[in-house]
């Protein structure tokens, strides 16, 4: 069974009445199955699980326990540029970089952010001048009652997103699917024919940019250069987020292999 199948067990809902009859098969697995197969996953990816389920969003707890053991494993495997460049505030970078690097592992194109323009409000403020009473002029252009022009705070609709109040991360070239329709094939072929997204690689969603990583680390650092940002930081960076990527996979194969049943005894 794939890991994303026990999400289902993590949502309880209500009791649905029918004539169908349940399985009774040998192999098939309860809801105390799943969750001893969980229990068994944690034992021995017991990070991979929790980065699962803090990115599926099930359990904010998973979510901070991810963080902090990618934190500590960040302060065990830094490089010697990174820790030197640190200093004092090694420990608080490396945190930062965890929190990142998980932000951009758990990114999908259904991830949505507060908008920075608004503060999720949707809408901008700013003075402007009001024009209150448009004033009366006569048939010569002349003035007759001058007009009256307020300075006043007016709210626009947030031009980053459209008073939505949040900025969605799925590509805006294929919305989200990571392929595009190819309309030099589809005419060839005289059928739909679609390629790989350019913009988003066929992730379906853009990535993080290092360059909020850098400037946040800079409010901790601001010496450091942006050079040596791109030569030691960043791959780091990409490291932490290969790292969970592989953690993930590891406690997606020791779920699979737990409820797995074979001919001469049960995993669970």
């Amino acid at each position: 069974m794939k890991l994303e199948a026990a999400l289902k067990h993590f949502s309880p809902q209500s009791m649905h009445i029918s004539d169908t009859v349940s399985s009774t098969g040998p192999d098939r697995l309860t809801g105390t199955d799943i969750m001893a197969a969980l229990g068994t996953t944690s034992s021995k990816a017991r990070f991979g699980l929790a980065a699962y389920l803090g990115k599926a969003g099930v359990s904010k707890s998973d979510e901070q326990l991810a963080v902090q053991a990618l934190a500590r494993h960040a302060m065990d495997i830094a490089p010697k540029n990174v820790r030197k460049a640190a200093g004092g505030e090694f420990g608080r970078c490396m945190q930062l970089l965890a929190q990142f690097a998980f932000a951009e592992y758990s990114r999908s194109a259904a991830t949505t952010v507060t908008c920075h323009s608004c503060s999720g409000t949707g809408f901008t403020s700013q003075y402007e001048d009001v024009v209150k009473y448009p004033g009366i002029i006569n048939s010569d252009g002349v003035e007759v009652v001058p007009a009256k022009i307020k300075r006043e705070l007016v709210r626009h609709i947030c031009g980053t997103c459209y008073g939505k109040g949040v900025i969605h991360a799925r590509c805006h070239c294929c919305g989200g699917k990571g392929e595009v329709l190819d309309r030099k094939a589809t005419k060839e072929h005289g059928a739909p024919v679609f390629k790989e997204c350019e913009r988003c690689g066929g992730n379906g969603f853009s990535s993080l940019p290092s360059t909020a990583a850098h400037r946040v680390i800079l409010k901790r650092i601001p010496d450091l250069h942006v050079r040596t940002w791109t030569r030691n930081w960043k791959p780091f960076l990409e490291l932490l987020v290969d790292f969970c990527h592989r953690q993930e996979q590891r406690a997606e194969t020791a779920f699979e292999t737990a409820t797995s049943f074979r001919d001469d005894k049960s995993n669970i």
